[in-house]
């Protein structure tokens, strides 16, 4: 039985390559429970046909109102998510963080933010947007599973973040400590693998024998596991 080969080390990357990004994962409490925002993109260009929460990179007026580096990617999260949804939000806490594979052509540092909606009427941006759903996460996640939306990596793990949560208030109590996710990829047999730090295959950080931080995306459902 053939085994996936392990990733190679990894390649040191100009931190002058990497741009900064922000993206606002807006919430509210709908009839269902938790909703959150999710847009999709057109089929061509980035993340093409996929579902994405708000946000784009940070530019020059974000950089210039910010006191660091997550500063401005809030603020990039805050005016994208206006420019292609038209709502305004507020209460950014920052979530996560993270860093494509190396092989990666275009690499941004994307910082993701739990965010709350001020009850606004979503209306998508037709340049940039084609469509946009107010979803519980397991509804995304059932639709992801039948194969009738789109996600990447990032989307689907934060998504999964958000299932055991019931409202807005019990998520943002829930968050805590920046995660940082330096994503590394792996061909297995039968499809692809994302990694992260304390995997047992994970190069750069790994951990113990049988230790998991993984996302295998051979076939749907995808499997997540960290132990």
């Amino acid at each position: 039985m053939s085994t996936p080969e392990k990733p190679a080390p990894h390649a040191s990357v100009p931190e002058s390559s990497i741009r900064i990004a922000g993206t606002a994962v807006v919430l509210r409490d709908g009839a269902d429970g938790l909703e959150t925002l999710l847009l999709r993109r057109p089929s061509s260009g980035s993340f093409a046909d996929a579902w994405v929460f708000p946000g784009g990179r940070v530019d020059s007026a974000d950089r210039a109102r910010a006191h660091d580096e997550a500063d401005a990617a809030r603020h990039a999260a805050t005016r994208e998510t206006q420019e292609e949804a038209a709502i305004r939000v507020h209460s950014l806490r920052p979530l996560s963080r993270w860093v494509p594979p190396a092989e990666t052509p275009v690499r941004y540092r994307t910082w993701f933010f739990l965010a709350r909606e001020h009850g606004d009427e979503v209306r998508v941006n037709p340049g940039e947007i084609v469509d946009a759903a107010w979803m519980t996460p397991q509804r995304a996640f059932d639709a992801h599973a039948a194969g009738s939306l789109a996600l990447f990596p990032p989307t689907w793990v934060t998504l999964r973040g958000l299932l055991a949560h019931a409202s807005v208030d019990a998520a943002f109590a829930a968050a805590g400590e920046l995660a940082r996710y330096e994503t590394r990829m792996l061909s297995t047999a039968t499809g692809r693998r994302a990694m992260w730090a304390g995997d047992e295959d994970y190069p750069d950080a790994p951990g113990a024998v049988g230790a998991r931080h993984r996302l295998t995306m051979d076939a749907l459902p995808w499997v997540y596991e960290r132990s």
